[in-house]
C-alpha cells in the first residue's frame, strides 16, 4: 500500500465518521422538533380555554370597576352635600351660639359678683 492509498482510506473513514455524527445530530434535531411540536400543541389546547376565561374575567372586572366608579361618584356627591350642609349650619348657628355662650358667661360672672356682695 502506498501513502496515497492509506491517506484515501483515512479520509474515507473520517468522512464516514463525520456522516454518522451528522446523522445522529439530525436524528436528535428531529426528536427535539417533534417534542417542540407536541409541546406547542399542548400549550394551544390549554391556552385557548384559559384565554376565554380571561376574557370573561376581564369583562366582569370592567363591570365591577364601572360599579365602583358609580359608588365613588355617589360618595363624592354625598360628601359635597354634607360639606354644604355643615357650612350652612355653621353660618346659621355660629353667631347665635356665640351670643348664647357670651350671655351665659356674663350671667355667670354677674352671679359670682352678686354672691360676693352679699
Amino acid at each position: 500500500m502506498t501513502a496515497s492509498e492509506i491517506a484515501a482510506i483515512v479520509v474515507s473513514v473520517a468522512v464516514v465518521v463525520i456522516a454518522i455524527g451528522l446523522l445522529w445530530a439530525l436524528s436528535a434535531l428531529v426528536k427535539t422538533l417533534q417534542e417542540l411540536r407536541l409541546t406547542a400543541e399542548h400549550l394551544r389546547t390549554e391556552a385557548v380555554p384559559l384565554l376565554g376565561d380571561l376574557r370573561v374575567s376581564i369583562g366582569q372586572a370592567n363591570q365591577e370597576l364601572t360599579r365602583v366608579d358609580g359608588l365613588l361618584e355617589t360618595a363624592e356627591s354625598i360628601s359635597g352635600t354634607v360639606d354644604s350642609a355643615s357650612k350652612l349650619a355653621y353660618l346659621f348657628l355660629a353667631n347665635p351660639v356665640v351670643k348664647v355662650l357670651a350671655a351665659g358667661a356674663g350671667t355667670a360672672r354677674a352671679a359670682r359678683r352678686l354672691r360676693r356682695v352679699e
